[in-house]
């Protein structure tokens, strides 16, 4: 058990970082943008669809629910029996629950009334169903990826961010100039269809958002040592240390340009695009600066989303000041990093020991003179 426990622990951490790195993403396409009041009901939205696929395969194949039930504690005085007619009706009900979260989501005015809202409500069974496949299905892919990176003895990193509407192209070819601008060679070329699944999936349920958020087929770029895979809800790195450093470092610099989110919530992504359009358009730059530091100074934010803004706001400003553009990563290649001061050349000044060595210099030749003067008075 103490083994399984520690299995389960990792699978755990793992499916976290799932969820988080999905939640945006997901968030966006089915929902739109989603104020941070409203969070933690998307977080439940999503959980609630792991929760309905770990129950719906409980009751389908009997040995899972068993086995599943043997982490549960149960009371002697329950019969095994009303159990599983307990997990079969929670896996029926459960979506409605996401239903009435779904509907929870939209602001008061937005809120539907009457069969609009049923409808909505019974929506909660295809959203369950898409989100609980999603999430399996990059779990799966991660786990693959993750193998294939261990097989090649590379190293690997993730980039949580959130693909703009109708950005993706736009992000794709950032990226390749900021990895060409770290001396990473690399080319486009389409990822395997299959990883497209999941954009797929979400957008049939989404349905207005399909043609902005979904592209038609998820690029990658390849070169030498290095491949960048971009979801969107992810930007995954593959390949050797330091080509992974440096891709990292150019990636995270030029997304504060680019046409993607860093955060999740409807407010942070609002002062985000203050600052993607700062970026590019710097009139009025300290007015605009001051505004958002306002902002910041007040607004209600997580830690980490805060702590987000922060250094995009820092690396905009100190852009703007060197008068290189918006983000640029440092580093060796062309002009991007910063020039290099020349060293002063010693100068040498009198002081104390050019002194000393010019007193030891004034004895030595006195004791010279002083000895040739004492040998001519003794041959005289």
């Amino acid at each position: 058990m103490a083994i399984l426990a520690t299995v389960f622990g990792m699978l755990g951490r793992f499916a976290g970082r799932v969820l988080t790195t999905t939640l945006g993403w997901a968030g966006t396409l089915l929902f739109g943008r989603v104020r941070k009041d409203h969070q933690v009901i998307l977080a439940a939205v999503t959980f609630g669809s792991v929760v309905w696929a770990a129950l719906l395969v409980g009751v389908i194949v009997p040995d899972v629910g068993t086995f599943l039930l043997a982490f549960v504690p149960v009371p002697d005085f329950i019969d095994p029996l009303w159990v599983r007619v307990g997990m079969v009706v929670a896996a029926a009900v459960l979506p409605l629950v996401v239903g009435g979260a779904i509907l929870l989501l939209l602001d008061s005015a937005d809120r539907p009334k009457g069969r609009d809202a049923v409808a909505l409500v019974l929506r909660g069974y295809l959203v369950t169903a898409a989100l609980a496949l999603t999430l399996v299905f990059l779990a799966v892919v991660g786990t693959v990826r993750k193998a294939r990176v261990l097989a090649k003895r590379w190293s690997d990193a993730h980039i949580p961010a959130v693909v703009r509407p109708g950005g993706y192209e736009r992000v794709v070819r950032d990226l390749e100039q900021a990895l060409d601008d770290a001396d990473l060679d690399v080319a486009p070329c389409n990822a395997p269809k299959v990883l497209a699944v999941p954009g797929r999936l979400l957008a049939s349920v989404a349905g207005r958002y399909f043609s902005s958020l979904v592209p038609d087929r998820l690029q990658q770029l390849t070169g030498p040592g290095i491949e960048v895979l971009i979801h969107q809800s992810d930007i995954a790195i593959s390949g050797g240390k330091s080509e992974v450093a440096r891709a990292r470092a150019a990636i995270a610099s030029r997304l504060t340009s680019s046409a993607a989110y860093r955060t999740t919530s409807a407010e942070a992504q609002t002062i985000e695009e203050r600052l993607e359009r700062l970026a590019h358009d710097p009139t009025h730059a300290m007015a605009e600066l001051r505004w958002i530091d306002d902002e910041l100074a007040t607004i209600e934010l997580d830690a980490d989303e805060w702590e987000v803004l922060y250094r995009i706001r820092l690396q905009v400003e100190r852009d703007l000041l060197s008068g290189r553009p918006v983000g640029t990563a440092p580093g060796p290649a062309g002009d991007s990093g910063p020039q290099r001061v020349p060293e002063a050349q010693p100068v040498l000044v009198p002081g104390p020991s050019l002194g000393i060595a010019a007193t030891i210099g004034a004895l030595l030749l006195l004791d010279i003179v002083v000895t040739i003067r004492e040998r001519i008075s003794g041959r005289t």
